[in-house]
């Protein structure tokens, strides 16, 4: 019985490995073949993979412009999500009091209105900016709305509760200011959480969709799941591209992931412990 009771558990666990890496796979021959084979459902590897490249990078849409704006976006949103985020993370832990658990917990209710229902009042408040750097039309009035987020600033809060609050207090006697204690003694101890929150924080930024739809408007300044979607909004999409240009879309989170899956492990499960 239990070796039959393992069977089972690996027969399941290998259904779902081939489910879950499926469309990965798939995604992987496409980018060889053009689109007739691909609605066709060829499952071979074709010879079409350098005219998909060739047609990626030539087409109107300007992709490499897209993975540079995705990117700028995605590296200033990361840094300053994870300075601003952690900052208050740790002044909530730090400087316990009645309003600054009213304010938490305000702040932890923030996380149920869905950001369809703030798009409108942001867009208004962005528009009235038109003309600066924070206007609409700008990188800066995509990266704002994300670079404090409540799910962020609680993630850290909890990683707080893990931190030795007497090397704050050590830290003190020794005559090191707030700003100090910070930066030399919390951030280099924080590692592995602020790689957790900027795995986070850097694909959901990379993968943003909604918002930057609405606030950018000039061709030029699209991100990459914007110019994607152009791809497959065309009367004769070329589904070899598109599946071209999602793996070279991938590729960086894929990477940031796996090289700093340890981290990421431990600062989830620092938080988790919290």
């Amino acid at each position: 019985m239990k070796n039959f009771s393992k069977i089972f558990k690996y027969i399941f666990l290998s259904i779902a490995a081939f489910i879950s890496v499926f469309p990965f796979f798939w995604m992987l021959l496409g980018v060889t073949n053009k689109t007739s084979d691909i609605i066709s459902g060829k499952f071979m590897i074709g010879g079409e993979f350098a005219t998909n490249i060739k047609n990626l990078f030539s087409s109107d849409l300007n992709f490499t412009r897209s993975l540079g704006n995705s990117a700028v976006i995605a590296i200033l949103t990361t840094i300053f999500a994870l300075l601003l985020s952690s900052a208050a993370g740790y002044g909530f832990e730090i400087y316990r009091s009645k309003d600054h658990e009213r304010i938490f917990t305000i702040l932890l209710l923030s996380m149920m209105v869905p950001f369809s229902a703030m798009m409108i009042p942001l867009y208004r408040m962005f528009s009235k900016l038109s003309g600066t750097p924070f206007g609409i039309n700008t990188i800066f009035a995509v990266i704002i709305p994300s670079v404090s987020t409540a799910f962020l600033i609680f993630f850290f809060r909890q990683n707080m509760k893990a931190f030795p609050i007497s090397l704050v207090e050590a830290a003190r006697i020794d005559g090191l200011g707030e700003f100090s204690i910070f930066t030399k003694i919390y951030m280099p101890t924080a590692k592995n959480s602020y790689a957790a929150a900027a795995i986070i924080t850097f694909m959901g930024s990379w993968n943003g969709y909604l918002w930057p739809l609405v606030v950018l408007q000039s061709p030029e300044k699209r991100t990459v799941p914007l110019v994607l979607s152009a791809m497959g909004a065309s009367y004769t999409p070329d589904y070899g591209m598109m599946m071209t240009g999602i793996v070279i879309t991938t590729l960086p989170i894929a990477i940031l992931f796996f090289v700093m899956q340890k981290q990421f492990v431990q600062g989830m499960l620092g938080s988790v412990k919290g």
